[in-house]
């Protein structure tokens, strides 16, 4: 887990022009979405934060979230079971997640979101006003589990 200073120093920014009061279980929430390598759950981040901060409502969680949600700087990928919070880059982008181990990850292109966007919005008459692109499918990891078990089960295989 990398700690990215200079995202840390633009978001205590923001907050304080704002006027919003930097305690320091906000302060640890920041740390820890722009610090994460994955895209945590509100329930992954309280479960974090109230290690040091045993005190620290579910509450205090959400209403952060939404007040960064709010000022465009985490990005909530809308899951199911439970929202997934991206502080590392907050502008819409693809997310691939696994239907099998439930990680998920940003996904990398080089075609143009914005131009699809607004090929959608001519053939559609929509003013797209917010958006999320997410694949579904396997990691790489499962896969070759998954590989892994069927190979064995198969006892054909086998002398």
């Amino acid at each position: 887990m990398s700690f990215p200073q200079g995202r840390y120093g633009q978001l205590l920014n923001t907050l304080r022009l704002k006027n919003y009061r930097m305690t320091p279980q906000r302060m640890e929430l920041l740390r820890l979405i722009i610090s994460s390598d994955e895209h945590p759950s509100a329930a992954q981040l309280y479960q974090q934060i109230k290690i040091d901060f045993p005190t620290m409502s579910y509450s205090t969680v959400y209403k952060t979230l939404d007040l960064l949600k709010e000022l465009s700087e985490v990005f909530e990928i809308g899951l199911r079971e439970d929202n997934h919070y991206d502080g590392k880059r907050p502008a819409p982008h693809p997310h691939l997640i696994c239907t099998n181990c439930q990680k998920i990850m940003d996904g990398e292109t080089g075609s143009s979101i914005s131009d699809l966007i607004a090929e959608l919005e001519r053939a559609s008459g929509y003013r797209i006003l917010r958006h999320q692109l997410i694949f579904y499918g396997l990691c790489p990891n499962c896969q070759k589990k998954l590989m892994v078990s069927s190979v064995v089960t198969k006892p054909d295989q086998y002398p």
